[in-house]
């Protein structure tokens, strides 16, 4: 393949000028639009959106750079196919050494490593390097650990058919970008962010765990349990929007100096609930709010140093995360498998982590894959916004009711929001920008992006879910809020509280509820009361008429979507309540046939729904009854 003459003129171009282009006078800006972005270009990007496609679908997003924590807070191009990052590029000036210099590379790793990228690249024309961005980044690596690839720009017009067959848009749509990855992927040193973010907040919920049990003798497991999420829940809420920009940076930081670090972080606590609203902080009773406040929480006595731990291991250099790139389903994902384990105290009081016995019954957590997400909301969700006005969408309710961290939840979230941009843009974005309470404001010249009041409106009026595991509830709700946040900074979320005194955050107790979803309060009348406190907090009954009360006189839910437990364990007064409650029961003992069974019955006439269950219920003779459903 002959090579363009747009990169021939480049490589000449630098080759002539290079002192000046090497001097610390021309900056990065300069760099980006006179060789960067040509560069890209002859690989058939669309670096300036001529295709005019919406933001969600754009080849390359270009970041703004905005100083957090002594590192620009986001690369500076994220290139993408069908809205799925793909791959960033972060460039530097020509006065900077790429192949010696320590930062740059770190960067980029840190940025490519938190968005769980295989590749990314790190470039100043002069230099072009390839990372192999599964390596966790460490302050002090040196520049080549990770370094798969490494050119000078006088090595572009012989290697240029290499470059095109990874780095082209066409060779990564063919999936070459993808082959090249898994088969330069190192054999030592590698790992996926995910296992270990799961790996580090594991560790900090045995530490917090056996200090709190130690410091609170009177602590019942539950109360043990709820301390613990909810203290891990609200560091890792602030860290995140300290990295997107909404909470000064390093504010949990300066709790490193001095004691009493648990006062002083309750008061930060107290400053979110201000400001944010959502069930994460809420520690005093509000009006028409239904759930009860976190009188527990704040009481508690936790000694400095675990705290401290913690703290210290969310921040660089400890921590190689970047949390502004750390994708929503990579968080449910570590969450998935974390929820997977309870603390339990000993006769001693002393704090054990163990397997849910569903868990250990299982062999373990199988968290859903992203693309069946994807597909199923989009046959379900997606075909019941055809045709639909916002107006007529507000009326659409969506349910997951065994919606664990919420993976279900928040595809769904993203598909509405992306649809209602994009309804809202083609009817003429102006107007919709425009009046009191406007749906959309312009980021930049092109990009057009919901209000918060508009991302908080749709999850509110749409989006419903429902799990008997407390914890799994409120990581579902700490995902969606985070999701709600997304493009928000600390002058936006000001703003929302000087002018519409409003806080940035709905309450989502109306659309994430507590419960067992196949056993309703009927259950107690029938075991006439001989159920202790403990066996009625495990049962956990539900009644979807008192719960979704106005949903279900409308006729239930117009979705419902998910992926339900099975091969659950129950004793026999549940077999017996089953047995009488869902038919598919009587042959096929497995409990995902009860939750299939139930969710039809809780869907409206001509209602969506799509679960991923076992292939069994297909073909076996004990589900006949469950296929004539």
């Amino acid at each position: 393949m002959s090579l363009p003459a747009e990169l021939l003129d480049l490589v000449a171009r630098f080759e002539r000028n290079r002192e000046t282009y090497q001097a610390s006078t021309y900056n990065e800006t300069q760099l980006r639009r006179e060789f960067i972005d040509p560069f890209f270009a002859a690989l058939g990007w669309d670096m300036d959106n001529k295709q005019g496609f919406a933001e969600a679908y754009k080849d390359v997003i270009h970041e703004d750079a905005i100083k957090i924590g002594g590192f620009t807070k986001a690369p500076d191009y994220c290139f993408r196919v069908g809205g799925t990052r793909k791959f960033f590029v972060e460039a530097k000036k020509p006065a900077v050494n790429l192949k010696d210099e320590t930062s740059p590379a770190f960067q980029l790793r840190r940025y490519a490593w938190s968005a769980k990228l295989p590749l990314s690249i790190l470039t100043d024309f002069e230099e072009f390097a390839v990372y192999d961005c599964r390596v966790r980044p460490v302050k002090n690596d040196k520049p080549a650990v990770g370094r798969i690839l490494f050119l000078n720009y006088q090595d572009y017009a012989t290697r240029w058919e290499e470059i095109r067959r990874i780095f082209s848009k066409q060779a990564v749509l063919e999936g070459a970008f993808d082959k090249y990855a898994e088969t330069t992927k190192a054999k030592k040193g590698t790992a996926e962010v995910d296992a270990a973010f799961l790996k580090e907040i594991e560790s900090w919920r045995e530490a917090l765990a056996r200090n709190i049990a130690l410091r609170n003798p009177k602590l019942t497991p539950r109360e043990l349990n709820f301390s613990v999420q909810r203290t891990i829940d609200r560091l890792i809420f602030l860290r995140i929007c300290e990295d997107r920009g909404m909470e000064i940076y390093g504010t949990p930081q300066t709790l490193l100096n001095g004691e009493r670090v648990y006062p002083r972080l309750c008061h930060l606590f107290h400053s979110a609930d201000e400001r944010y609203n959502s069930g994460i902080f809420h520690f005093q009773k509000e009006k028409d709010r239904r759930e009860e406040p976190d009188e527990l929480t704040l009481r508690l006595q936790i000694d400095d140093k675990p705290l401290k731990d913690i703290i210290r291991s969310l921040y660089y250099p400890e921590s190689p995360d970047e949390f502004s790139v750390l994708p929503a389903d990579i968080l449910g994902q570590v969450y998935e498998q974390f929820l997977g384990k309870v603390i339990r105290l000993t006769s001693g009081h002393q704090a054990k982590i163990e397997d849910k016995p569903e868990v250990k019954k299982a062999g373990g957590v199988y968290y859903t894959p992203t693309y069946i997400v994807d597909y199923i909301v989009k046959n379900t969700v997606g075909k019941l916004l055809e045709d639909k006005t916002p107006k007529q969408a507000a009326k659409l309710h969506v349910l997951d009711p065994a919606c664990g961290s919420g993976s279900f939840l928040i595809g769904a979230y993203q598909y509405l929001l992306d649809w209602h941009r994009d309804w809202y843009v083609n009817d003429g974005p102006e107007k919709h920008a425009a009046g009191k309470r406007p749906e959309l404001y312009q980021a930049g010249k092109g990009d057009w992006r919901l209000t918060t009041a508009e991302r908080k409106r749709i999850l509110l009026n749409n989006i419903f879910g429902v799990d008997i595991d407390p914890q799994a509830v409120e990581v579902t709700k700490l995902s969606l809020l985070l999701k709600v946040l997304e493009g928000e900074n600390e002058q936006t979320v000001a703003q929302q509280l000087k002018f519409f005194h409003e806080r940035a955050l709905p309450d989502l107790g109306d659309n994430i509820k507590c419960g067992n979803s196949l056993i309703g309060s009927d259950f107690y009348e029938q075991q006439l009361n001989l159920l202790d406190e403990e066996e009625r907090l495990r049962i956990n009954a539900f009644d979807w008429h008192t719960e979704f009360a106005e949903i279900m006189k409308a006729g239930g839910f117009d979705a419902v979507i998910g992926n339900p437990p099975y091969g659950a364990t129950f004793d026999k007064n549940e077999a017996a309540y089953f047995s009488e409650k869902f038919i598919v029961f009587r042959e096929a003992r497995d409990v995902y046939a009860c939750f299939m069974e139930m969710s039809t019955s809780r869907l409206k006439v001509n209602g969506q729904f799509s679960f991923i269950v076992p292939s069994g219920w297909l073909g076996s003779p004990d589900y006949k009854t469950l296929r004539e459903l």
